[in-house]
């Protein structure tokens, strides 16, 4: 048996979040660069409150720093805007204050706006928080947004889409109406990066979204947050990881996702930290390993972060060789 979930009312079209009727009185969670950016004049909103300080990679401690500083305001809604760090906050403050979401994504490729995940920094450390209760109410999904973004951005939020539903079609947790989803986000994708057709990214986010929402992404996210913890950027790790990950797992997604890697030309990524701790660490992460395709050890974690560790695709291609 299977339950899927998803917000109530999706948006999607040029303009949606510039033309929606938003309440009075909403607390606005983004980052520092959202007025510069003209985002907040373009939503249209007079009376709000406003929280712009959110970071990349988000901890908890911002989160309880938003509740305390707002939550004896006569808060109305929280309207999250921005890539996947604001909108996991702002998701997560909305559960704490009950408050409802309304949820706008600028970047196209973490699915925040229609999963019940926000993943949050707790001592340092990534650890991803799953709830029902954090399903947007309203998800705004406008190509709008993409005009303009930056080419780092841009190619660091498509891996991420591609990350995520290729690794959720090959869940354990994966069920044909998700499959039917992860496959046609990743053609979308797949069509958009290699045709560098951007404006499609919107789209193939959301779809994916609705996909790995439903059953989980796996091994190679797992694999990830050890380098996100290190600086790395999320999308950037995952093109190393979910590619090993893909390979480990004889995932049918691995030649297409190497090409994708290989088109976007990212430069090699490596741990500072202990190889043997960091597989401790990655061990713990049931959230995404019980739902791997294959069963995975620490001495087959310690073999893929060996060889990810500064590696081009080529090598992890020629000498990626586990079980």
């Amino acid at each position: 048996m299977y339950r899927i979930i998803h917000p109530s009312k999706i948006i999607f079209g040029l303009n949606s979040a510039k033309n929606y009727s938003y309440p009075l009185k909403p607390l606005i969670i983004t980052s520092n660069g959202a007025a510069k950016r003209g985002w907040l004049e373009y939503l249209g909103i007079n009376d709000y409150e406003l929280f712009d300080e959110v970071e990349p990679n988000p901890s908890m401690e911002t989160v309880n720093e938003i509740t305390s500083r707002f939550n004896f305001l006569s808060i109305s809604t929280v309207i999250g805007i921005g890539g996947g760090s604001s909108l996991d906050v702002a998701k997560y403050v909305a559960f704490k204050m009950q408050k409802e979401k309304i949820l706008i994504p600028t970047t196209f490729g973490s699915g925040s706006e229609v999963t019940r995940i926000s993943v949050l920094k707790i001592n340092g450390k990534k650890r991803s928080f799953h709830d029902d209760k954090m399903i947007s109410d309203v998800a705004i999904i406008d190509p709008f947004f993409i005009k303009n973004t930056p080419f780092t951005i841009i190619k660091n939020s498509a891996v991420d889409a591609c990350a995520q539903c290729t690794e959720a079609f090959d869940s354990k947790n994966s069920n044909d109406y998700t499959k039917f989803l992860c496959q046609k986000a990743f053609d979308i994708l797949e069509d958009s990066i290699l045709n560098e057709t951007f404006e499609k990214l919107s789209l193939g986010s959301l779809i994916s979204g609705l996909g790995f929402g439903n059953s989980s992404t796996t091994l190679g996210h797992a694999l990830s947050y050890i380098y996100s913890n290190e600086g790395f950027s999320h999308g950037h790790a995952l093109a190393f990881t979910t590619l090993a990950a893909h390979k480990y797992n004889h995932s049918i997604f691995y030649e297409r996702f190497k090409k994708i890697i290989e088109k976007l030309d990212f430069t090699p990524i490596r741990i500072s930290s202990s190889i043997n701790e960091a597989a401790e660490l990655i061990l713990e992460d049931r959230k995404h390993l019980d739902n791997n395709p294959k069963v995975v050890s620490k001495n087959d974690i310690i073999s893929i972060l060996e060889k990810i560790d500064n590696k081009t695709f080529s090598e992890i291609e020629s000498t990626h060789c586990i079980r």
